[in-house]
């Protein structure tokens, strides 16, 4: 069973009292091939992505299920002098130039809107249903960047255990059929976790 919310607020308070986790290597590596236009953080949890990117002054809308997290990452945020506002439902995302919009939406519920963002990130979760929604809400040109784990973290420490959110091996390499890939690997080493970077035509 996935985690319930109440399992992720508690997730995030404990982790709060920790100093914040780095960004990912393969989003770090790879910023500054980054649109920087407005930018989506799928499941942004407490915002290591969002706030690398904001600190770029790149608009982002951060999105997660967890309360909590969005509040760790408003006061984070704050903290860096990005300004953040709160948006309720998707019709009230702005196109703004800089700065960071907080969403707290049911991800399993979530209706993204079409042609919003030039850039869609998605680190560390995987909800097949939202694969359609991330093709869509890209504008021509848009860029996405997705990195999660596969199967073969089964053979690894930590991590999800969970088939059910796990990747197939090859399975994201088809996952976007309409985006063209730019980048893709499968990585077997200390974890299993495959990524990709994909664009959508002009």
């Amino acid at each position: 069973m996935p985690a319930s919310i109440s399992e992720w607020d508690a997730k995030h308070r404990a982790a709060a009292e920790e100093p914040p986790a780095e960004p990912a290597g393969f989003v770090r590596e790879l910023l500054p091939l980054l649109p920087l236009g407005p930018a989506l953080d799928l499941a942004c949890g407490t915002g290591r992505h969002t706030l690398l990117l904001a600190l770029r002054q790149q608009a982002v809308t951060a999105v997660d299920s967890s309360g909590v997290a969005l509040e760790i990452l408003e006061k984070r945020a704050l903290y860096l002098h990005c300004a953040t506002t709160h948006i309720r439902r998707a019709g009230q995302i702005a196109n703004r130039r800089h700065g960071i919009q907080l969403w707290q939406a049911d991800l399993e519920e979530v209706s993204l809107p079409s042609e919003m963002f030039a850039l869609v990130i998605c680190v560390n979760y995987l909800q097949r249903s939202l694969f359609s929604q991330m093709e869509r809400t890209l504008v021509p040109g848009g860029m996405l960047l997705f990195e999660t784990y596969t199967v073969a973290q089964l053979d690894f420490a930590g991590g999800p255990r969970n088939p059910e959110y796990l990747l197939e091996l090859g399975e994201l390499r088809t996952a976007f059929p309409s985006l063209r890939h730019l980048f893709y690997r499968e990585l077997r080493a200390g974890k299993g976790i495959a990524s990709l970077i994909a664009q959508k035509a002009n």
